[in-house]
């Protein structure tokens, strides 16, 4: 070979082996495989032998899937976007990461969906920190005792149906009885208590979580809280990943030391989109057709809700699971499951709705298993006789309507259960504080309203909040603190409530000389 060919061929290896040397990156391999066929949310993948479980996987049209069934032969892909473009025989190609979202501060007052991509016109969000959506629960050793309460703002849940931070309290009932409306009562009950709010909405109509982002932004609520959004027009996985998402969010405040409440709305819908994927994947149905490992889907995502010891960050998720029952079957499956899994439940009644007693919470059939540990001291004070009295008075109520005459000891049984019905009664979007409760509660539960006309309660109810708010301050105080209060307290709450019912009373017997005459 003469020589000038030699230093041609040389010279042309060394530029090579510059240009190599120069390269940011080396030779990386890439495991590709093949759509077989896609179906309503689904698609089946030929190849991926090294696939690993829930990976993300990229397909072609920016379609990104989630690796759920991992088949000796194929793999069973759950769709994270709109799956129409995606044709057989397109290629698919693994990411070596799992499913994630960006996480922290920056997501406050935000909505966005399952994935981290905004919905909302406030730009994209910038976050350094990302975790996985789905996360193993904390051990039991990590777990502390659930001793704080978490104040609803509604009387009867705070003093009846208790809650603490760290609990998980499930709110079940039919379709349009005011479930949305206790967890958005309870978010907007949040404001100054340092608890971050998270609402999660899965398989709901557009509209209606437009209005809830309304509510809390009249509210002034949406600056303490996310809004996780997967509605009823978003892919079956996108439902599917949407709660462990809302979990994963909280999870990063919890590890900080921060309390943090959950609201999943509603798991009804998860349940039914999961569904739908497992036997789009030809997943063995079981019961309804839901496949087996539904109660696992929940349970998992359920164990993540707990107070932390302080040695592992201190901070609480609370989480409120929201379920819609049909025509009130409360022994149907994804109930029953949810029932099992929670600490308690908090049941709405159409009857109750339909009569407007509002909120609608059926006292009998709802029930907080841990939370009586973190109420206030003198809410236990209250519950034990408005609990009993309001027992008994629905059953005498019933016995009632099939007698004319009652001796007169039921006859006040019956007057003063009314009275407590009047009481418990509240509107929407009107949080009361721990004094304005224990106030009213004292008055009824001591015949302070016994000589006022049903019609009039209202306006007592007003005016004793008005005069706890106004004379009570060192009471007040001492409620919140969780002191236990002396007999000097308690008179001192009569006294105010009775001075302030007194012109209701006077009117009324005024009246009624009236009417003699």
């Amino acid at each position: 070979m003469p020589q000038n060919y030699s230093t041609i061929i040389r010279s042309t290896f060394d530029l090579i082996q510059e240009q190599i040397g120069k390269s940011p990156q080396g030779l990386r391999f890439d495991e590709t495989g093949t759509v077989l066929n896609t179906g309503e949310g689904i698609a089946v993948v030929d190849g991926l032998p090294t696939v690993k479980a829930d990976e993300l996987l990229a397909f072609p049209h920016g379609v990104m899937g989630m690796a759920y069934n991992l088949d000796e032969k194929e793999v069973g892909v759950i769709l994270l976007d709109e799956g129409e473009a995606i044709q057989a025989g397109d290629e698919v190609r693994r990411t070596r990461r799992v499913l994630d979202l960006p996480v922290g501060e920056q997501l406050l007052g935000r909505v966005l969906d399952p994935l981290g991509r905004p919905l909302d016109d406030k730009g994209p969000i910038y976050s350094r920190t990302r975790l996985p959506v789905e996360r193993p629960a904390p051990p039991i050793m990590h777990r502390a005792k659930v001793e704080t309460p978490l104040q609803t703002g509604i009387k009867t849940i705070d003093a009846l149906i208790p809650i603490g931070r760290g609990q998980r309290e499930l709110i079940l009932g039919d379709r349009q009885t005011g479930k949305t409306a206790i967890a958005v009562d309870t978010i907007i009950n949040q404001r100054d208590k340092d608890v971050i709010c998270i609402y999660c909405a899965i398989g709901k109509q557009n509209a209606a979580i437009a209005k809830v982002i309304a509510d809390l932004e009249g509210a002034g609520a949406m600056d303490y809280s996310i809004v996780v959004s997967a509605s009823a027009d978003t892919p079956a996985g996108i439902q599917f990943v949407a709660p462990y998402a809302a979990t994963s969010i909280g999870e990063y405040f919890m590890e900080r030391g921060r309390d943090v409440l959950v609201v999943y709305d509603d798991l009804t819908w998860h349940a039914r989109a999961y569904r739908q994927l497992a036997l789009l994947l030809r997943r063995p149905p079981g019961r309804e057709a839901y496949p087996g490992d539904i109660f696992y889907i929940h349970a998992r995502l359920l164990e993540r809700a707990t107070p932390l010891k302080e040695e592992h960050g201190g901070g609480s998720l609370t989480a409120f699971p929201i379920i819609e029952t049909q025509s009130q079957n409360m022994s149907a499956f994804i109930p029953t499951n949810l029932i099992s899994i929670t600490d308690g439940q908090i049941y709405l009644s159409p009857q109750l709705f339909q009569r407007d007693i509002l909120p609608a919470i059926d006292i009998g059939l709802s029930v907080s298993r841990v939370g009586g540990a973190a109420q206030l001291p003198y809410y236990r004070h209250l519950s034990k006789n408005l609990k009993l009295s309001y027992s008994q008075f629905q059953e005498l109520e019933i016995f009632s309507r099939f007698s004319a005459r009652m001796d007169e000891s039921s006859r006040k049984i019956i007057e003063r259960g009314r009275r407590v019905r009047e009481v418990i009664k509240q509107p929407q979007y009107s949080p009361m504080t721990v004094t304005e409760q224990v106030a009213e509660l004292l008055a009824v539960n001591e015949g302070v309203l016994d000589d006022i006309a049903l019609d009039d309660i209202p306006e007592a109810k007003r005016m004793i909040r008005a005069a706890a708010n106004r004379e009570l301050e060192r009471v007040a105080g001492r409620i919140e603190r969780g002191e236990h209060l002396q007999d000097e307290d308690r008179e001192q709450l009569l006294r105010v409530a009775k001075e302030a019912t007194d012109s209701l009373i006077h009117r009324e017997k005024k009246e009624a000389d009236y009417a003699a005459d």
